[in-house]
């Protein structure tokens, strides 16, 4: 039988993910940082103004068929670009509810699921008042295929029927299973139901490209826009300015409100020092936020000082900070070395180093709990400060001889934590190096397979409210890339779990799938072919003139960039 509907935000929240808090029947969890939940700091923001972004780093990525990683799918997918669905701007639960964006509708399904069609509202134009059609968004999602752009979300290359060997559009031309028979209608045809399809959607994969502007590898440094805001100038690792576009029609889009008339990212600056200007709120910090997280030696001056804690915002992300390790070379290929170094693991002195139980919680499993029911998983039952005898017993086991040397790659902002790394598994005979890279640099580093030699300090948040966002993501080995390598970053190809991770997908009653996920969870917990250290939160500070401030708990608990504006 063919079915055909129309999938609601509700519908597709709660009835196919049973995430009952995205249609407001459920409780989000309360931030933990500052002791109370975070509020948006909405006071009299208006139109107009300069809000400034202060950021130790550039973007690795802007190009939307590259983006993704936090936060900088929030900013281009808020400032830069629109995708055909999106979530809601608001704090708290309600910010896991889809909602329509470029499209009128979250998406018509048939054909059991392996077809979804999307229809483009009328009016949607670019920053130079040209038209945006369906074939753009086809383009920019072909391009998501192409080795020449590496890096970027893979669910379509998953899911898409006959694409298993298309290369792109540079190479392959058109991709089939993409249908555009009008400018305002396409077609995605899938080589089996994924009624969680909406969700990928939202992603910066379905923003469109227009053929003509594509600048391929260039194309980071001067996207064209279909969102609200325009790239003016842009000086790599130092400043970013944007301006309005002034084609975007607020009428189109329910979602973004564009409040500041310029938005300036400075980058390159030390982290500590931004988050002691915004302490100290004066001049043009006031309406100023940071970009990365709020340093933990920093959360003392923060917490003490009443005006600033009200200024600070610690949200849930739904993220899970991990030591990756290349499961492909020795001796990481060796299943009971990697389960002793599950073991030998001081996570509470990991956890201090990025501030104490306020920056986040110790993971006993991959899966964040807002991922498995809102209760923390724990297989293996370790200590948080490690279990020493246990783990030299089994690297005895394992038969690799200590002392052993490794790598580890961190991002410079890291080192602490790669030290405390160091640290724990000095303790055990394995001596580490540790290897910083700059931020804009460090996850196209590691995700280079021929290269990656070692450890890695990664972390992983969920893309939609499921663990299908994570699990396979993360460990499913047909996945891996040579290059722009994202989410399997321990290149784990493991047999049995790839073939649990297609009976899951292949469930109808999705409250049993997501239970599977947790199962799946602790089955690989065992084979370690990652070490999951801290269930992670987000410290930011804002300035006292912004407003319209508050933690999104999809874009990992980041300011919602839709919704920031200056206070008159």
């Amino acid at each position: 039988m063919s079915l055909k509907t129309t999938v609601g935000t509700c519908l597709l929240a709660a009835a196919l993910l049973s995430v009952s808090t995205a249609c407001g029947g459920g409780k989000a969890p309360a931030s933990q940082g500052s002791g109370e939940a975070s509020q948006p700091s909405t006071g009299a923001a208006g139109k107009g103004g300069t809000l400034t972004i202060l950021s130790n780093q550039d973007f690795a990525h802007l190009d939307p068929t590259r983006n993704w990683t936090m936060p900088e799918m929030d900013f281009g997918l808020r400032y830069l670009y629109r995708s055909l669905v999106t979530y809601k701007a608001e704090p708290g639960a309600a910010s896991l509810a889809v909602v329509p964006d470029l499209a009128t509708t979250t998406g018509e399904m048939s054909d059991e699921g392996k077809t979804w069609t999307f229809t483009l509202k009328d009016g949607l134009k670019y920053e130079d008042g040209s038209p945006i059609v369906a074939a753009d968004v086809k383009y920019n999602v072909e391009r998501s295929f192409a080795p020449e752009l590496p890096g970027g979300p893979n669910y379509a290359r998953l899911v898409l029927k006959d694409a298993e060997k298309y290369k792109g559009p540079y190479k392959d031309g058109s991709l089939k299973s993409i249908e555009t028979p009008d400018d305002r209608t396409i077609v995605f045809r899938l080589k089996r139901p994924v009624a969680e399809f909406p969700y990928y959607t939202t992603l910066p994969t379905f923003a469109p490209v227009p053929r003509a502007k594509d600048t391929k590898a260039q194309y980071d440094s001067r996207v064209f826009s279909s969102g609200p805001y325009k790239i003016d100038t842009y000086d790599r690792g130092k400043e970013l300015v944007l301006s309005r576009n002034e084609h975007w029609d607020p009428a189109t889009d329910q979602v973004r409100k564009a409040l500041p008339d310029k938005v300036v990212v400075k980058q390159g600056l030390r982290q500590s020092v931004i988050v002691d200007r915004l302490i100290a709120d004066q001049g043009d910090d006031r309406t100023a936020v940071t970009y990365a997280d709020v340093n933990g030696e920093s959360f003392s001056k923060i917490l003490t000082n009443p005006k600033v804690k009200a200024r600070f915002h610690n949200e849930i992300r739904g993220c899970t900070d991990t030591l990756a390790m290349n499961n492909t070379m020795a001796p990481f290929d060796n299943p009971k070395f990697r389960l002793a170094l599950q073991y030998a693991i001081d996570k509470e002195s990991y956890q201090t180093t990025q501030g104490g139980p306020a920056a986040g919680e110790i993971a006993t499993a991959f899966l964040p709990p807002s991922l498995s029911g809102g209760v923390a998983q724990d297989t293996l039952k370790i200590p948080a400060t490690g279990d020493v005898e246990r783990a030299k017993a089994l690297i005895a086991e394992s038969g690799v001889a200590t002392p052993v040397k490794i790598k580890m790659y961190a991002s410079t902002g890291d080192k602490v934590a790669a030290t405390a790394i160091q640290e724990s598994l000095k303790r055990v005979g394995v001596e580490t190096e540790i290897n910083t890279f700059d931020p804009s640099v460090f996850y196209d580093t590691i995700g280079d397979t021929a290269k990656f030699d070692g450890m890695a300090l990664y972390g992983w948040c969920q893309d939609y409210p499921s663990g299908s966002s994570f699990i396979p993501m993360m460990f499913d080995g047909r996945t891996i890339t040579d290059k722009g390598n994202s989410g399997n970053m321990s290149l784990f190809k493991d047999q049995e779990t790839m073939d649990r991770i297609d009976a899951i997908y292949a469930m109808t009653d999705l409250k049993a799938a997501d239970r599977a996920w947790v199962d799946l969870d602790a089955a690989i917990m065992q084979k370690a072919p990652m070490i999951p250290l801290v269930w992670a939160r987000k410290p930011l500070l804002a300035g006292s003139k912004v407003g319209g401030a508050f933690g999104h708990l999809i874009w990992s608990g980041q300011f919602d960039y839709a919704t920031l504006g200056i206070r008159k």
